[in-house]
């Protein structure tokens, strides 16, 4: 089964980073209230997805993503990981 490594951004500029097999379902749980970080923060787009990837390696990517910080590093990874 392939995975997916996503980006979500809200209205305010939050952002969340997270894995999952299908990110258009997951992005409608997290709108749905369904995840207690992201239900104070609603609502969210999917901004980014990588492309489909074995679980490990997409667990791997979010971690690198998340190391980032929202910084210069993150534009970088999101460009090269792209779908």
């Amino acid at each position: 089964m392939d995975y997916f490594a996503y980006v979500l951004r809200n209205g305010v500029g939050r952002s969340y980073i997270g894995v999952s097999s299908d990110p258009v379902r997951r992005l409608a749980q997290h709108n749905a209230g369904e995840s207690t970080w992201t239900a104070r923060n609603r609502p969210w787009v999917l901004e980014w997805s990588s492309r489909p990837l074995p679980l490990g390696a997409a667990r791997s990517l979010e971690n690198q993503l998340k190391a980032q910080k929202g910084g210069a590093g993150l534009a970088t990874l999101l460009r090269d990981f792209g779908s």
